[in-house]
């Protein structure tokens, strides 16, 4: 499956979520560090809903960047 994150900066880094996925966030200090570390946070995440007899949410949410005159 392939879960869209939203990845923010912060003072310290980097925070990342996903909407798919309520309550799975992760941070690290880099780029590459917390795309690393959501890729963790969703495989554990979707482990614990396996776990709890959960039903896995399928991806839905998408993006797009939208030009406008700044």
């Amino acid at each position: 499956m392939q879960y869209l994150i939203i990845i923010e900066t912060t003072e310290t880094g980097y925070s990342a979520y996903s909407p798919d996925l309520l309550g799975c966030v992760s941070t690290g200090k880099t780029r590459e560090e917390i795309e690393q570390n959501m890729r963790e946070a969703i495989e554990f995440h979707l482990d614990g809903l396996r776990e709890d007899n959960l039903e896995i949410p399928q991806p839905k949410t998408s993006s797009a960047y939208i030009k406008v005159a700044a």
